[in-house]
């Protein structure tokens, strides 16, 4: 921990960044960033020149490339959760506020403010050139990344290159401080006229705008609504409920999102593989690497719309961060799925501590 602090205090320059990264070759970016007191962004800055090409990063500057670029591995995370999708980037909407990408495997929503800082990145290693095309926020900390694999279109790569290169040659990076999550925000004095509207909803798309309308978030809304909207699960529900998705062959959609990035899998979940704390979907086209012990608090959430009961399983870390949120598909126009909604009624509440 000290070395980490000195590190903050003394940030190391570009030369050391590059020095580090000669001297662990086998360390994960992510981890030796930390190790240096700096964050992923600042270590591929660092690199500009020697493998790394900044590039702009809005997305409507990004995603037209990308595009080009074939199948890729499409990967959004959260500091407890890693998304990861297998496909070709297709059909994107932009949009000031709120962009989209809707293709048959890859299916995100975009937050363009938080799209600040980009990179192409070329980096050797046992099996040939790794090729990545990296998005920052304006703290450093990763938004969406863009994996090549060996199907993928090199010549796409040097049309992105060609197209997205920024001319930026400065191997540092200015950052703004990072923002904190916000934690759960409650209104008790508004329960009523939260029940009330609640109930009123016709699109699970109005309950964040009837959060903020009533000054609560999420997490805090949840806290105090009550049956027959929310009930509190056992963190350890969360294996339950993939195991038993699995075993019943239950299409789900499977959400992790931070501040520029929601990635969303529609489909079966065929693989599981706990490894120590982690609980690992392992299917072709989808990986999903979760830290059960992050888990919090879960959440059994009913929000009623035009087309049935959108049912979801909702985990939060100890910050009161969104970690994922799980539906069961919808068919034929109909939020309503009955057999997600069994599994779902099936979980353990959460047990009630006495005071």
């Amino acid at each position: 921990m000290a070395d980490s602090q000195t590190a903050s205090q003394h940030p190391p320059s570009a030369q050391e960044i590059r020095d580090a990264l000669a001297d662990n070759p086998k360390t994960r970016s992510r981890d030796l960033a930390t190790q240096l007191g700096i964050t992923e962004a600042q270590l591929l800055a660092a690199q500009t020149g020697h493998g790394v090409t900044r590039i702009a990063a809005h997305p409507d500057k990004v995603m037209p490339a990308v595009e080009a670029l074939g199948e890729v591995m499409a990967l959004t995370r959260v500091e407890a959760a890693v998304h990861e999708k297998v496909g070709t980037y297709a059909n994107y909407h932009p949009g000031p506020h709120a962009a989209m990408v809707l293709a048959d495997e890859i299916d995100l929503r975009i937050f363009p403010k938080h799209w600040c800082h980009g990179f192409l990145v070329e980096q050797e290693s046992d099996a040939g050139v790794k090729r990545s095309l990296q998005i920052f926020d304006a703290a450093g900390d990763a938004i969406h990344k863009v994996h090549l694999r060996a199907g993928s279109d090199l010549a796409g790569w040097e049309a992105a290159k060609a197209a997205l290169a920024s001319g930026e040659t400065g191997d540092t990076l200015d950052l703004e401080p990072r923002q904190p999550t916000e934690a759960a925000k409650s209104d008790p004095a508004k329960l009523d006229v939260l029940r009330k509207e609640w109930a009123r909803l016709t699109d699970t798309h109005q309950f964040l705008r009837l959060c903020a309308k009533l000054k609560m978030n999420r997490l805090g809304a949840y806290r105090i609504a009550g049956a027959p909207f929310v009930r509190q699960l056992e963190p350890s529900a969360v294996d339950t409920m993939l195991e038993t998705v699995r075993d019943r062959e239950t299409e789900i959609m499977l959400f992790v999102g931070n501040r520029g990035c929601i990635q969303i899998h529609s489909g079966p979940v065929r693989n599981l593989h706990p490894m120590g704390p982690w609980q690992n979907i392992m299917d072709p086209g989808f990986n999903l690497h979760l830290r059960r012990d992050k888990v919090a608090e879960l959440w059994a959430v009913e929000k009623p719309t035009q087309r049935g009961p959108a049912i979801s399983v909702e985990a939060f870390d100890a910050e009161g961060g969104l970690i994922f949120q799980c539906f069961g598909v919808g068919k034929e126009g109909n939020d309503h799925r009955p057999a997600w909604k069994e599994i779902v009624e099936a979980l353990p509440s959460r047990e009630e501590v006495s005071a």
